[in-house]
């Protein structure tokens, strides 16, 4: 077992990359319940309450892209161990790996479907239901990728702490 590396840097980057796991985290939750919620809502042709059309809201998902910071930080926590951790331990590489997993998956999948979802609902405002198996999809997409990029994150995150 190597030497815990501590020092004010190390901590403070330390807390930044689990706030960056922590921030992808819940908005990863947040994406899956609001694709499920807008699932059920066109299954039964009801109208999209307030909360529905705010997340899907056409804009950038800003919060999800702190996903970006989990390496970046992580990155410099190798940096800051002095050679204590390396890119050659089998858990850094495994937990990168994994990381690249969730990356390709909210990439080239959740974020297209959900920008595609912001598009189609941008005329519902009105409080009108969209038709279309294609919305459907892409909430189903969204849920399904979510979900995937969640675990992946979660097995990440469980092989940087438990450093096997």
């Amino acid at each position: 077992m190597h030497h815990q590396p501590d020092g004010p840097a190390f901590d403070v980057v330390l807390l930044l990359h689990v706030g960056c796991v922590v921030v992808t985290l819940v908005t990863l939750v947040a994406g899956i319940a609001s694709a499920t919620r807008l699932r059920t809502l066109l299954h039964a042709s009801a109208p999209f309450p307030d909360p529905v059309m705010r997340y899907f809201r056409p804009g950038v998902n800003w919060a999800g892209r702190s996903i970006y910071g989990v390496p970046l930080f992580g990155f410099g926590l190798l940096a800051l161990s002095h050679g204590a951790y390396s890119l050659r331990d089998g858990w850094v590489a495994a937990g990168l790996v994994i990381f690249v997993g969730a990356v390709l998956v909210t990439e080239y999948a959740l974020w297209p479907a959900e920008r595609r979802l912001q598009v189609s609902l941008v005329p519902l405002q009105g409080g009108a239901t969209p038709a279309g198996e294609a919305v459907l999809r892409d909430a189903r997409l969204m849920a399904w990728s979510a979900t995937v990029a969640l675990l992946l994150l979660v097995a990440g995150s469980v092989v940087m702490v438990a450093q096997p």
